[in-house]
């Protein structure tokens, strides 16, 4: 099973807000996920992320891979990407 550290979309129609989640990549983008390690709001100024930094750091130990755009949004944080 591989593992993805992506964005699951949530809230209303043009109101977006996402969870950063660890997921199986043959799941559905909203569908079913392994564990949410954070949450993504673009709709206010600046954008709220809250991060798990501990699961993060769990999941990437165990071979998961962040999509680009939640790469993005963990370097914003300051979020070192190895995982030791």
């Amino acid at each position: 099973m591989s593992v993805k550290i992506r964005l699951a979309r949530r809230g209303a129609k043009k109101k977006p807000f996402y969870r950063i989640v660890a997921a199986d990549v043959e799941s559905p983008r909203d569908g079913k996920f392994l564990e949410s390690v954070g949450t993504y709001d673009p709709m206010v100024e600046p954008a709220a992320i809250i991060l798990n930094e501990e699961r993060i750091r769990y999941w990437m130990g165990e071979g998961a891979t962040p999509t680009t755009t939640v790469k993005s949004i963990l370097k914003k944080q300051g979020f070192s990407s190895n995982p030791a």
